[in-house]
């Protein structure tokens, strides 16, 4: 990829960046006086993807560009990043609330039954029986405590992600299958 470090101009454009692109963060606002931004990190490693030299595509506003990390260090769990170009106070704030992205080919491939975040929302969920539960719309916690986020017909449903319960995980098909212990579904469904 082509850094934009050396552009005399913050202005984001629609420039072509090819390809699916993955959220790894967002930025919550600028930090001091340096133009660095805080980054809630939505990434199960943030050390590798918020690492000096790292290339990300950053998104606002229906525009996109891509910025070098100059300089990174983390305070409480979170990185406080300094991009290439950007160091003025006025010129981090403009990057409040923007999308980091990374290009899906950038990523490794995962142990068997890891799945990444963005693989599994969209799928389908049913039981063993074929009733269909809901859909995906996001997974919660971290990856050994990873929770499915689903949209059922009568409310939100919580699915711990772990091998008893989601049986048959199919991010190509779309598609996950789970064996719920008894009440789990009917907990957290509203009349």
């Amino acid at each position: 990829m082509k850094s934009d470090s050396h552009s005399p101009t913050h202005q984001f454009t629609n420039s072509p960046i090819e390809g699916d692109l993955i959220l790894v963060g967002r930025v919550a606002r600028a930090h001091g006086n340096k133009g660095q931004v805080i980054v809630n990190p939505e990434t199960d490693s943030p050390s590798e993807r918020f690492a000096v030299g790292t290339v990300l595509v950053i998104e606002q506003s229906g525009g996109t560009r891509e910025g070098r990390i100059a300089a990174v260090r983390f305070q409480q769990g979170r990185p406080i990043v300094a991009f290439a170009g950007i160091d003025t106070i006025a010129a981090a704030e403009t990057l409040a609330g923007a999308e980091l992205k990374v290009p899906a080919s950038a990523l490794a491939p995962l142990p068997e039954r890891t799945f990444y975040r963005h693989d599994l929302v969209g799928c389908d969920v049913t039981d063993t029986a074929g009733r269909a539960i809901g859909r995906v719309v996001d997974v919660d916690g971290p990856l050994a405590q990873s929770r499915l986020v689903v949209a059922g017909a009568k409310g939100e449903l919580l699915i711990p992600m772990v091998e008893s319960i989601c049986v048959n995980v199919d991010p190509a098909a779309k598609i996950i299958v789970i064996d719920p212990p008894e009440g789990l579904v009917e907990l957290n469904e509203s009349e």
